[in-house]
């Protein structure tokens, strides 16, 4: 069950769905407050999409579609009801004008892009530790 929280429900829901492109993108757009990252809209013209479709154009199993991606990713990856998500709902409420939310955001994307590269040293160094025996 989704957290009513939008950024718990986001570091619970979202992060551990997003690809390390869809991470990384959603990670630039937020940090730079850009226009192409909407909100009141999934999307209104490619490349121009809400957080969710951001993530889904770069999700291998999303990043074929179009203006239903955001949705597809939510609902089938995610597992998230599109209509009752805290984190769509809070951010369609404000978008990035929403200081707060937008900071937020960016800390856990700052989380959990260092909580992968982490595992990746850690990836890294066990292969290092075998190829060594």
């Amino acid at each position: 069950m989704a957290s009513h929280d939008p950024i718990t429900e986001f570091r619970t829901n979202w992060l551990p769905n997003i690809s390390d492109d869809g991470l990384n993108r959603l990670f630039d757009l937020l940090k730079k407050a850009s226009p192409l990252l909407i909100h009141g809209a999934f999307t209104r013209a490619v490349p121009m999409g809400c957080l969710a479709s951001h993530i889904a154009w770069n999700h291998p199993n999303t990043c074929h579609l179009s203006h239903e991606a955001g949705i597809v990713w939510l609902s089938k990856i995610a597992g998230l009801n599109p209509a009752t998500s805290a984190v769509i709902l809070a951010w369609d409420r404000d978008g990035h004008s929403n200081f707060e939310l937008r900071s937020d955001l960016i800390s856990a994307c700052q989380d959990e892009l260092d909580h992968r590269a982490a595992i990746n040293m850690e990836t890294e160094e066990e292969k290092e530790a075998v190829v060594g025996c």
